[in-house]
């Protein structure tokens, strides 16, 4: 049987840039088919992702963070910590977990560049609903 449902995770940390993710995610997909999930920064995706995708209700997983560049070597450590463990837990679980965590090199906490971001946010959001539901249909068609 397929899944119709699916979850998304946000991190908080830059809230109003990363929630636009969400919003083109319900472009693609319907919104009664999503459960979000808010986590408190990035870091925290991967194990909220891990947890979602055991619990068998969702076809997929999608999460969404936007870790800058502060300054320091946090930023690529986080960044590669929290793509590696959502690449981890789609392959511990079976289950389609998808990235839309974005992490620019380049970003000041301008009205510019949030605008720049924030649209942004909304096609990777939109690209992550297309993505889900394809590799789902293609999962349970490889099934039947």
């Amino acid at each position: 049987m397929a899944h119709t449902r699916y979850a998304f995770i946000k991190a908080n940390w830059h809230s109003e840039i990363v929630d636009q993710a969400l919003e083109g995610f319900l472009q693609v997909v319907p919104a009664d088919q999503v459960d979000v999930f808010d986590v408190p920064g990035a870091f925290e995706l991967p194990l909220m992702a891990r947890d979602l995708a055991r619990s068998g209700r969702y076809g997929a997983v999608a999460a969404a963070a936007f870790v800058v560049d502060g300054g320091i070597y946090r930023h690529e450590f986080v960044a590669q910590a929290v793509v590696n463990g959502l690449m981890q837990a789609g392959l511990e679980t079976d289950v389609p977990v998808l990235s839309v965590s974005l992490t620019p090199h380049q970003y000041q906490e301008t009205d510019h560049h949030r605008a720049i971001y924030c649209a942004h946010f909304i096609q990777k959001g939109r690209e992550a609903g297309e993505a889900a539901l394809a590799v789902t249909k293609l999962r349970c068609d490889l099934a039947a």
